[in-house]
């Protein structure tokens, strides 16, 4: 067994078996390519709509694409640290978190469940249209393919620093800090995509002396 930070983990580079049923087990994974070609897809779609079916100057709509973008790093900042990793002090709650993220802890090299699977993917991208079209209209066109752009990174990111070596370069930060959230301290380092927001909320991982 290895431990990581306050938190117990097999020593894995296999896969875990989510279901009994083998249709349930295969639209468990997915190949990282198809969520991150249907969030591209979509949002460009959307994109286009807005420019052809809105009255939205297009440097606003870049502007709010941008917006949409940045909007996406604080969700995945806030998703990954306060449900991915919520303490699951009831049964419901355990087999949530191990499901959505704890199986992912214990086997980090299982490149079939680096993302959710397409269904999922789908469903929610028809979710943040419907919920970003009732909170700002229009603008939702260009939002929505920032938000899907930050999306299709953070999964690009997540699939990367699993599956290669890191780079001699200034993108080495992110292999080192998902690194550390994996098998040092899963209490830090909970940017993938970016550190952006766990520099502003004081969860970067402290530098050894």
């Amino acid at each position: 067994m290895k431990k990581i930070g306050r938190l117990e983990r097999p020593d894995n580079n296999g896969s875990a078996q989510m279901f009994q049923n083998p249709v349930l087990e295969r639209l468990s994974r997915t190949h990282i390519s198809i969520p991150i070609i249907m969030f591209l897809v979509i949002g460009s779609v959307s994109f286009y709509y807005g420019l052809t079916t809105t009255t939205i100057p297009v440097l606003i709509g870049l502007i709010v694409v941008l917006i949409g973008l940045l909007a996406f790093t604080l969700v995945e900042y806030l998703m990954h640290k306060y449900f991915f990793h919520m303490v699951p002090n009831t049964k419901l709650k355990d087999k949530l978190q191990y499901s959505v993220h704890g199986v992912h802890h214990d086997y980090p090299k299982d490149k079939d469940r680096l993302a959710m699977p397409p269904f999922i993917s789908g469903l929610y991208a028809c979710i943040f249209y419907f919920v970003f079209t009732f909170i700002m209209g229009d603008y939702a066109f260009y939002f929505l393919p920032g938000f899907l752009i930050g999306y299709a990174l953070y999964l690009g990111v997540h699939y990367v620093v699993h599956a290669f070596q890191p780079p001699k370069n200034f993108l080495k930060i992110l292999w080192v800090n998902h690194a550390i959230h994996h098998y040092k301290n899963p209490d830090v380092a909970f940017g993938v995509s970016s550190p952006l927001w766990d520099v502003i909320l004081g969860t970067m991982p402290k530098k050894d002396k």
